[in-house]
């Protein structure tokens, strides 16, 4: 949003389901726990439940601000899971974390029954790779429960999104979009401050399109609403280094400082401590404001 002296003010704030995290100048960290056998980083790593729980906490030690569970992969061409199966590998867990940690949850689906499961067992946030448009029932839970939600852009589906993906203007096209959604967020009754937006690194996007995003988030900020980064470790980050074996995560830090000094709110990353260490250092040097994020009850 643009202040009377039409400048850019980024979101201050994230409204959960009973608590608000406030944004310092450092992104606040969203650490990812995928209990999947096919994920495309770290598919079956941590598909037991009891390895997925010491997981999250593993990340809320290092530092993570938020904890993504989700039990379905969105790689591309991954083969959908039922409602049943998502349930099953995502509500043990998310009920175990939520009881040994204070930090907040968020749930990674697109199933309204999921997304609900998730929240009675604690779940803070419904973060939906779809927009909040693939179920047609979770802008009822989203409202019922008054979790935060995050909307994220995507052309196609996993199984189609990576076939032919092709924008006039990729940034504004997805401005748009994202401008759209939380337009009919709002008119679905979803206040403004729970509504974060993610502009879908990864998502029907080319390698070009990725890195054309990353370096122009920035335009995001004037959608008044937090802007979420889920670039971590993807497929552009080993083409841009000309080694598609390469360790990824190098890659993803450089990305996670460049998106910092452009303002978003939220990185998504699988490597906390990396993350967190590198922004540290970052701040210190001073390449951003180093005021972290707080949770407020």
């Amino acid at each position: 949003m643009r202040n009377a002296h039409g400048v850019i003010e980024r979101a201050a704030q994230w409204r959960l389901r009973t608590r608000t995290l406030h944004f310092g100048k450092r992104p606040a960290l969203m650490g990812i726990v995928n209990v999947t056998p096919d994920s495309f980083s770290d598919g079956g790593k941590f598909f037991d439940p009891a390895t997925a729980v010491a997981h999250a906490l593993e990340l809320a030690d290092q530092g993570a601000d938020i904890l993504d569970i989700g039990g379905e992969s969105t790689r591309p061409y991954s083969d959908p899971v039922s409602d049943a199966e998502e349930l099953r590998r995502v509500v043990p867990v998310i009920e175990q974390v939520c009881r040994r940690t204070d930090v907040p949850v968020s749930v990674d689906t697109s199933k309204a029954s999921v997304a609900r499961a998730a929240i009675e067992q604690g779940a803070e946030i419904i973060n939906d790779v779809t927009g909040l448009e693939g179920d047609e029932r979770m802008l009822a839970v989203a409202l019922e429960t008054g979790a935060g939600v995050c909307a994220m852009h995507m052309q196609g589906t996993p199984q189609t999104m990576q076939d032919a993906p092709a924008y006039a203007n990729v940034l504004e096209e997805i401005h748009d979009y994202l401008a759209a959604r939380r337009d009919s967020l709002l008119a679905a009754g979803i206040v403004r401050e729970r509504i974060c937006l993610d502009p879908g690194i990864g998502f029907g996007k080319t390698h070009q399109h990725n890195l054309d995003l990353l370096a122009g988030c920035a335009r995001l900020l004037d959608l008044g609403c937090p802007i979420l980064i889920g670039h971590s470790r993807k497929g552009f980050v080993g083409k841009l280094l000309g080694d598609k074996d390469a360790d990824r995560l190098y890659g993803t830090i450089g990305a996670a400082l460049a998106v910092a000094a452009h303002g978003a709110q939220v990185v998504r990353v699988h490597d906390v401590r990396a993350v967190r260490e590198a922004l540290e250092l970052f701040a210190a040097a001073g390449g951003i404001d180093g005021r972290a994020a707080r949770i407020e009850e």
